[in-house]
Parts: C-alpha cells; structure tokens; sequence
C-alpha cells in the first residue's frame, strides 16, 4: 500500500491526518494520503519563495533548459512506475495511460523548455522631445510562487502542462494535486529530486479543497498567481480568495461542449469523432462534447450509430486485453453522474444506449463503474442539457439550418470548445468564427497543437495558455527605458 507524503522544499513530509485513497475500478485501498496542514503549505510557500532567491534563480536559460529537459527524460524513464500510479489514481485504461498521459505529461517540459530559450521580446526606439533618442526593450521576469491546483481527470498531463510553463519561466511552484489521484503529482518529486532540482522549486501538498490544502494555498499571502483547472464554482471560490492581495489567476474551467454534424460531413469520420468525444476517458474530459446536434437529414441514421458505438465499449480492468473504458473517478462522483441519468428518464428522455449501471463481475462490482449514455427527447432547458456532469454521455437533437445550429450550441453559459464536422469549407469557417468558445475544432476533436492559444470563453475560463500566450502569466513584462 502507497504511502503519499507531502513534498516540500525537497524533502518528504509525514503529517498525523490521512485519508484514504482508493482504486476506482474495485473501490481496494491503495494507499494514504498525507493531508497538509497550515504549518505544511505555509512551510510550502516559504520554500518556494526561498527558491527563488537560491540556486534555482542563479542558473542560466540553457542550464534551466536542460533541467527541464532532464526532468522530462526521467518521467520516460521511469514510465511503467508513472504509468501505474495514473493507472491506480483513475482506472483509465492502459493504452490511454500510455499513449496520452504520460508521453504528454513528459512533452511538456520540453516544449516550454524550448520555448523560453528562444522568444523574443519587444524593442523600441523613440525620438525624444530634445531630439535625442530613447531605447525601450522588455525583459520577462518570474511572476515568482505559483499555486497550481490540478484536476483528477488527467492528473499528470494537465500538472505539467502548468508546472511545465512555470518551471521554464523561472518561477517555483507548489501543487495541490486532487485528493482523489496524488500518485503521479507525488512521483514527479522524485524524478526532481533524481535530475537535480534545487529544493524548494517544486513542492506538493495533498489534500482536499474548501477549508483544506486547496483553500489554505489559494489564501496564502506569499502566493503570487494561482492556476486552476476544475469546475466553474470552485474557480469562484479561488478567485474571490485570489482578489485579497490581487494576485493573477489562470482559468481553465467547466464546459458544455457542442459537437456540430452536418449532413454533407464524412458521416463514419464524424460519428468515430463524437464517439471518442462522448466516451474517451469515461467522458471525463473538460473538452468533452455532452451536446450533439445533427442536421436533420441524416439524424435518426447517426442516432442509431453512435448508440452501437455507445454499446459497443469493453470495461474491465485497465491492462486486460481490448479494455477501452474505465470506471469514473470515485463512487462521489458516479453518484453524480447516475443523478442526472436518473433525472434525464424523469424529464422523459429517450435512452438510446446506456442509462444505468453495466453488470460488472463480482471482483468488479465495487467500483465506481456507469454506462455510456446516449439520450434523445430531451428540451434544451433540461438541465441534462444545460450542466456539465463529466461523465461519458451524451444527448442529441437535430436542427434545420445552420444559423440554428450556431444559437443552439452557444445557448450556455460555458464557452470551452466545440467541435463541426462537415464537407464545406465555407460552412466550416463561418462556424469557427460564429461559435462563442477558446477552440473550434472542424472535423476533429482533441487534436492540439501546443503552440496555439488554449483557454475558455464565458464561464469556461480566465486566460490563455500554450506556446508563447503562457508568458502572459507566468511573468510579469517590464519594460526598461534608456535615454540616450
């Protein structure tokens, strides 16, 4: 059994409160986590701080490039042992571990390593009243402490897509992982620990949010920018927390994704495409698409598809043979989830696939195990339709035109992605630049590019990350003025 200690300025920290952590596909033990107190996140913060003003903060850009660089080469190396942990934290199956999380979670120490060695930054020359001149250049400095609170749908990946930009922009960070997947936020101290990091740049303390480790970071007065990824409210929360002192936040948060099929679309590539963005990862994926309009000549026949493709799903345990889905995260939240299955029946929804609880074998009955969910019938005012409930369903409704289209899917108070599929290129850009989200994907989903702007719109996000829009939080522009 796991023993997850806090990791703070180095070292490994024991503290007398734990809970549990425990395997979503057999609800098993598998470890204890350490829940930090006041002392241990201030003792966090404090050597974060600190190591701003050690050696961290003496190296130059190439030497934190190739730390970086060593820290990302020792997450591959140790890969089967990373690979395990996310495995055990959320039940995903093997290949989506170690195809995507991890290879990911890697990559994104490299490419902002990269990236910093090589942006350039603004330079002016001003003629001066006296007729002399005046040169002005920018300098990035570190915006200093980061907090980084993290979700449990992609531990490692969406860790390190913070930590990454933050670490190569010379800032120190401390991690408040979930408390329901510690394992690889965890790990990555010792692969710190391993390349040389100096301690104190990156620290981790465990435990839950409100009146926790979650909510002592985000109010700690030697925190300098807070980044978060999760649902909309708990954003509310750590914004209102961030203001006392004004300290920057970062946003990625929940989202009612649309997903658009026209009826000139590749119709295989477009019910695959919905599939994989309905179910992958249990549908718990903050891009995930949970609302599906398809125009109406072609409705009824992509129905009937994707609920075979629904029904269609092996789950099981994460490394047995053509396992493709996993439980959800925690019996907490498949209650959630079953919540708005049980509702979507009672609002007379009609249950394509799905709608209840798979039959499990016994070794597997404890786990937190749902079954993909296609529902049609439902009035957009369903809050089936109108919440984000993070697991792997979906409904779908037809329209006429494609200005319905348009109203029906920005008919939300989120505003993270969307996906269109469709044969017209014209009718492809229109879409993109009418549907109020931060990425339009056009007949694709989850395809990224990590230089590109990567945020919310509405109440799915504050800020944008990825490539050089990272810079804009994670340092502080000065500018600096010469007379000449």
């Amino acid at each position: 059994m796991s023993d997850f200690r806090n990791f703070i300025n180095g070292q490994w920290v024991a503290t007398g409160n734990t809970f549990d952590d425990r395997d979503p596909v057999d609800n098993r033990l598998i470890g204890r986590v350490h829940e930090a107190g006041d002392a241990e996140v201030d003792a966090a913060v404090r050597a974060a701080k600190a190591a701003l003003r050690g050696p961290w903060a003496q190296l130059k850009t190439q030497q934190r490039v190739e730390l970086l660089h060593a820290v990302a080469d020792g997450i591959i190396r140790r890969f089967d042992d990373f690979v395990d942990a996310e495995i055990a934290d959320t039940g995903k199956p093997y290949d989506l571990a170690s195809h995507l999380d991890i290879p990911r979670g890697a990559a994104n120490f490299k490419i902002f390593a990269d990236l910093i060695r090589n942006v350039p930054n603004e330079t002016f020359d001003l003629e001066t009243p006296d007729n002399g001149h005046a040169l002005n250049y920018g300098v990035r400095v570190p915006r200093g402490v980061i907090g980084v609170i993290c979700p449990w749908n992609l531990p490692l990946l969406l860790m390190t897509w913070k930590v990454g930009p933050a670490l190569a922009c010379g800032n120190t960070v401390v991690v408040k992982p979930s408390e329901d997947t510690p394992g690889t936020a965890t790990l990555l101290g010792e692969v710190m620990n391993e390349v040389g990091v100096p301690p104190g740049v990156y620290n981790v303390v465990h435990g839950r949010g409100p009146g926790s480790a979650g909510e002592k970071l985000t109010r700690h007065p030697l925190v300098d920018g807070i980044t978060f990824t999760g649902e909309t409210r708990t954003g509310e929360a750590i914004m209102q927390a961030a203001a006392v002192g004004v300290r920057p936040v970062s946003f990625e948060l929940g989202g009612k994704n649309a997903g658009i099929v026209f009826a000139d679309a590749d119709f295989d590539k477009a019910v695959a495409g919905i599939a994989r963005a309905a179910f992958d990862n249990t549908g718990q994926v903050c891009l995930g698409t949970e609302r599906v309009y398809v125009q109406r000549p072609i409705f009824e026949r992509f129905v009937a598809a994707l609920g075979e493709r629904a029904r269609s799903f092996k789950l099981g345990r994460p490394k047995d043979p053509g396992v493709n889905l996993g439980p959800l995260i925690s019996q907490r939240h498949r209650d959630k989830v079953l919540s708005y299955y049980s509702r979507a029946r009672e609002e007379g929804a009609t249950v394509v696939a799905g709608g209840g609880v798979p039959d499990m074998p016994d070794d597997l009955a404890a786990g937190a195990w749902v079954q993909p969910t296609v529902w049609t019938g439902l009035p957009e005012s369903s809050a089936v339709i109108q919440q984000e409930i993070f697991g792997p369903c979906c409904h779908i409704a037809p329209f006429d035109t494609e200005e319905e289209a348009v109203a029906l899917a920005n008919a939300t108070f989120y505003g993270l992605a969307a996906s269109v599929w469709t044969g017209n290129v014209g009718t492809a850009h229109r879409m993109g630049q009418a549907l109020e989200v931060g990425i339009c994907w056009i007949n694709s989903w989850f395809l990224r590019d990590l230089r590109t702007a990567f945020g919310g719109a509405k109440q799915s996000g504050i800020g944008r990350e990825g490539g050089v829009h990272s810079l804009e939080f994670y340092t502080e522009l000065r500018n600096v003025c010469v007379k000449l």
